[in-house]
């Protein structure tokens, strides 16, 4: 497995190197555009210096805004218990050193997604709607699929990689607004460009050609090579997950439940999607699978229900072959090789049937939790009912509907 997180750490260097170059030219083009014969080594510079500062951020503080922005909240074992012990199973069985801050995201979207810069500073969040809707099984798979990015290292790449992405999209926009409002304004590329006072000359015309076609298109193009990067560790992602479990059934059920009820949340950004496991907005993307955040969800499962009764990376490979063909991609040769202690196993049977009622009070816990988090205060009569007041509600108890009993109200 460590040949493997090797193999993804050196493509990793390669893709982020593509993302540098591309940022870099950005730089030059813009330096030169505004100061010819010179200004191409300020740009860089200066471009190098927002990337470092944003990625300095983003290594010590990238974790939490990610979770602030997504309205993510820390949890204890006493809040979610079948969560906690899932996490602890997937922690042992993927050989982390430390189960992950486990925080949970107050909307009944169906989604989850990992984040932290090494395994010692790893979450795992998922919405209370994914809570509510997955069963153990299948909640195993999810949880499997996000320790398998902490454990491939991919969380702290992919966040290196947006914000790369984040730092190329400013300087692009800088740029082009600075051209725009300068042109409207009569500024000095404005006056060059319409003869009114030089200013200009046939080299910087050039260049500001340049510097605005690379503002225009570099965006897209990094934005090309992190969505690639972010498809290719998806497979690994799921490949590892079936082999944490020992059942790939359970998250394949998972991927077909989130990809039906669907996976929409809230607090979301282009940016942060591909962090999660389905792609928070939509499966097709404006542009085809070249903008694709994710491989296609049928696709994954239809892999995941093709590897047989042995769950292992070799297994996984022949099943993405025979379902894409010539078009399946290779997960890294070391992985293929590797044949680690507890690695060539028997898939595992499913839990004991979930019941009816025990899918009912999933939902209706998960429902609470959203409620707690807005304000609402939850309240369990005696007569079974459970009364939840809003927060705008003002006196100091609530009577029962159904059994006529007065509570009082904490703090009221």
């Amino acid at each position: 497995m460590w040949e493997a997180i090797r193999a993804n750490k050196r493509k990793s260097v390669i893709l982020i190197f593509m993302m540098a170059l591309v940022f870099g030219l950005l730089g030059v083009s813009i330096g030169e555009a505004y100061a010819p014969g010179g200004g191409g080594i300020v740009g860089v510079l200066i471009a190098l210096v927002i990337w470092g500062g944003m990625n300095l951020v983003a290594y010590f503080q990238g974790s939490a805004i990610l979770l602030f922005a997504s309205g993510a909240r820390k949890i204890e074992k006493k809040d979610a218990p079948q969560l906690w012990n899932v996490t602890e199973e997937m922690t042992i069985a993927s050989g982390l050193p430390k189960v992950p801050d486990i925080y949970i995201i107050d909307d009944m979207g169906l989604n989850a997604f990992a984040t932290g810069r090494d395994p010692d500073h790893a979450a795992v969040a998922v919405t209370a709607g994914l809570l509510g809707a997955l069963n153990r099984d299948q909640l195993q798979g999810v949880i499997a699929h996000e320790i398998a990015h902490i454990k491939n290292r991919d969380i702290l790449f992919m966040t290196l990689m947006g914000t790369t992405l984040g730092a190329i999209v400013i300087i692009s926009q800088f740029f082009l607004r600075t051209m725009f409002y300068g042109s409207m304004g009569g500024g000095r590329y404005g006056g060059s460009r319409r003869g009114g006072g030089g200013g200009g000359n046939p080299a910087q015309l050039i260049m500001i050609v340049v510097a605005l076609a690379l503002a225009v298109l570099s965006p897209i193009l990094a934005q090309i090579i992190y969505y690639a990067a972010s498809r290719q560790r998806e497979y690994l992602a799921d490949a590892s997950g079936a082999l944490f479990t020992r059942y790939p059934e359970g998250l394949a059920q998972a991927l077909e439940v989130i990809s039906r009820r669907g996976p929409k949340i809230e607090r979301v950004s282009s940016a942060t999607a591909p962090m999660f496991i389905i792609n928070p907005f939509m499966e097709a993307m404006a542009g085809g699978a070249m903008f694709a955040t994710h491989p296609p969800t049928q696709e994954r499962i239809n892999i995941l229900r093709s590897m047989g009764s042995s769950p292992t990376y070799q297994s996984y490979q022949q099943a993405w072959e025979k379902v894409d063909g010539k078009a399946a991609g290779r997960l890294p040769g070391s992985a293929l090789a590797a044949v680690a202690p507890g690695e060539a196993v028997t898939a595992r049977e499913p839990s004991t049937h979930e019941p009816v009622q025990e899918k009912r009070h999933r939902m209706r816990e998960a429902s609470d939790m959203v409620r707690k988090a807005q304000g609402f205060t939850v309240i369990d009569c005696t007569c079974g009912l459970r009364l939840k007041v809003p927060p705008d509600y003002h006196q100091n108890r609530v009577k029962c509907p159904k059994c006529g009993t007065f509570h009082n109200l904490p703090g009221k």
